[in-house]
Order: structure tokens, then sequence, then C-alpha cells
């Protein structure tokens, strides 16, 4: 039996949100808009009466009343939209444990194991009703053997739409599309295939494997793939991590007893944790080993260092002390090694003493400033002359990665 994963993505989420919460504000149309008061800025998101107006997300806010004068434009209000994206995934995590929040709004599920004794599309409506009547809030749900597939299914049908993907159906539904309209693929990216004469998902799909791994590298092959139904991806409860920790975990071909494999396995994903934490320029103060054994149970083992590590020999040194200390000889099909608290190097460096605790003793008062202007203009809006790392351009008036600490605390 093949995945079964839903993709649940809220509808006009911000929109939605707020008319759940004013019931007057139902049927009319109305957008949220960083700054409305000096009638200034971009739509974030707009009803679904807004939308058929002519309204959209990135409008300019001066636009949108002259097309919809009679538009009710909402500042953004992110401590109601946080308490309502942790109501629905909390909906979402009832039904199974492997829940992938990818923002504010829109999650993955893998319903396999409970596919077995439901039908996929009984849980689905199950969980768009309850949505809808316990939080009053519109979804859509993909349903797919894939993340990509069950994505692209969840956009089909808006609101309040449930649609079903099979790969079977890939070239027949999405083969003739144009390419813009695949997920993952943007206008800069749309415009280099069409310069390849490569116009539908379907031209896409079929294109020769060597002039797009020329042109695009790795990412071109990905896209040929996912452009025939094909995603490997799995659905990943701990991604929401990936900032805090660096791990790596495999499965095994056959269950292993013998210490030889078993230290091979762990020198592996030593390395490749390794890789990661230099890549990403990190070191972590904690190790944690996973071993699933021939009976499918779980077993965890932590350790907390006095100082931060980011070497193979060292990460691969903790890892095997702690797997001697919990591993019970039972034959294994699962080892995984994660490296957690982690920080930047060069902030692990530096260390409080009695050498500069008068230096940060002066700097307090800066400190207090910065947290009064962070309070009036945003986080992170003054950084200490650092090394900073690759600038983001998300919006200040997005929450996709913001509402991830909320979920961090309920796992």
């Amino acid at each position: 039996m093949g995945k079964v994963i839903f993709h649940v993505d809220m509808n006009s989420f911000y929109a939605s949100v707020e008319q759940a919460y004013n019931p007057e504000l139902k049927g009319k149309p109305i957008a949220i808009a960083g700054n409305p008061k000096e009638r200034r800025g971009i739509i974030v998101t707009s009803s679904y009466e807004a939308r058929a107006k002519g309204v959209y997300t990135t409008m300019n806010v001066q636009e949108a009343l002259k097309i919809c004068p009679e538009i009710i434009i909402l500042p953004p209000d992110f401590p109601k939209y946080r308490e309502a994206s942790k109501a629905m995934f909390s909906i979402l995590r009832s039904y199974t444990k492997l829940v992938e929040p990818v923002s504010i709004d829109e999650g993955y599920m893998d319903v396999t194991e409970l596919s077995k004794e439901r039908h996929p599309l009984e849980v689905a409506k199950e969980i768009q009703m309850r949505i809808y009547n316990e939080l009053d809030l519109p979804c859509s749900i993909g349903i797919a053997p894939n993340k990509f597939l069950a994505k692209t299914a969840s956009d089909m049908k808006k609101p309040m739409g449930i649609t079903v993907l099979r790969k079977r159906e890939v070239s027949e539904k999405l083969w003739p599309l144009p390419v813009i309209k695949m997920h993952g693929v943007g206008n800069s990216t749309a415009k280099k295939l069409e310069a390849l004469e490569i116009f539908t998902i379907g031209d896409l799909a079929n294109a020769n494997e060597g002039l797009l791994k020329e042109q695009f590298g790795k990412i071109g092959l990905q896209l040929k793939r996912k452009a025939n139904g094909i995603d490997t991806r799995a659905v990943d409860p701990y991604s929401i991590y990936e900032t805090k920790s660096v791990g790596n975990s495999t499965t095994l071909p056959v269950d292993i007893t013998e210490m030889e494999d078993i230290k091979k396995t762990f020198l592996s994903l030593s390395e490749k944790v390794a890789e990661r934490l230099e890549a990403k320029n990190l070191c972590g103060s904690t190790i944690t080993i996973q071993i699933r054994d021939c009976y499918w149970k779980n077993h965890t083992k932590s350790k907390t260092l006095q100082n931060p590590i980011y070497l193979q020999k060292d990460i691969y040194a903790e890892a095997m002390e702690l797997f001697q200390k919990v591993w019970d000889e039972t034959p294994i099909r699962l080892l995984g090694v994660t490296v957690s608290n982690v920080i930047d190097k060069k902030q692990s460096a530096e260390q409080l003493s009695i050498f500069n605790y008068e230096q940060y003793a002066k700097e307090e008062p800066i400190y207090e400033i910065i947290q009064v202007m962070e309070k009036k203009f945003g986080k992170g809006i003054i950084q200490k002359g650092v090394e900073l790392k690759k600038k983001s351009y998300v919006s200040k008036t997005s929450f996709s990665k913001d509402f991830l600490e909320d979920l961090k605390e309920e796992l």
C-alpha cells in the first residue's frame, strides 16, 4: 500500500480568522494590510468576497480601494492568527503525530496508517468539518500519494474543497497546464523553461535530463521528477526544528546486531551531521541518538555537553557512548543522530568572563533601547555589529516562521 498524504490549506486565513472573530464581517469584502490607517502598504490577504472584486495579495491598498471602494481594510492581528493556527494544528495532530507545519496556515499529514482503518475521504471530510465547526474557518484538503501532488491537489478547489490526485492522473490533469502553474516554479524559472521550449508541465516531464541539469543543476532534475508525479520527501514533524537542530537518520536495509555495522552506520551519520553543521556554520551542545528496533519500538538518549561540538569525530564519539548505554542488543532497524541547541560558531566562542563583564554592563542601556525599538517596529529591526547570515526578504507582515515557535512547545 502506498502513502496517503494530506495537504491542509486554510482558505484566506487572516481574513477568515477576522470574520470568525467578528461575524458582522462575514459576506463582506475585507483585506488585511500593513498600514491601513495611513491608507498605504500592500494587501497581505483578502476575503473571497474581495477577490471576486479583483483584489489580490500584494496589491497596493490605494489600488484596492479604487476597484472596491466598500472594502474593509484591517491591520494584521498576529496574536489572533497564532491562536487560530495552534488550534488548527491541534486538530490535525488528533489524527496523527505525522503532521508537518510549513506555514501558519498549511501543513502536511501522513495518514497512511489511519487509512488502513478508515477511508481517506471520510477522514478528510471529518477534518474539514471539524475545523469549520470548531473554529469557524474554511480549508481545502489535497489527498495524494506524496507531498507534491497533495499540495497541487489542495489548490484545485477553493474554498472548502477536497481533491484526490492520483499519480496515474498526472498526465491527464497536470501535463496540459503551463509550467508556471506547477508548485515550485516561479516566474523566473518559467521564463527560463519557456526559452528552452518547455511550455507545459508535460513538456517538463518529458524534457531531456541532460539539458535540465545543465541549465538548472539538481533542481532541474527535481522539477522533472515532480512533473512526473514523483516526490519521495517524507512528512517530517520535526522540520520546524531545522534552525535549532541538525540531524540525520537511516533505515537499514536489514536489521543489524553486529557492532562493526553499528559503528559504520554511526560514523556515516556523524559525517552527514557534521557536514550540515559546517554548511550552516553551526555547532550544538546537545546530542541525541535514535534507535528503532525490529519491533518498531523507538528509543532515544540525549546528553547535553559543556561545550558545543560540530566535528565528525566528536559527534561520533558521543553518539557511540550514548548508544552503548541504551542498547539492549535487540536487532536494529533504524539509527539516527541529532545535534541540537545549535548556535553560530562565533557566538559559541564568546563567553561572559570577568574581562568582558564591564563591557556588557555598559551596553545594558543600549539593549533597553533596542527592546523599545523592537517592540515598536518589529524584532530584529536593529542588529548588533556581527556577521549576518543571508538576508531574508520575507514581508514584515508575514507570519510564516514566527508561529513555529508555538508549535514547538506543543511537541
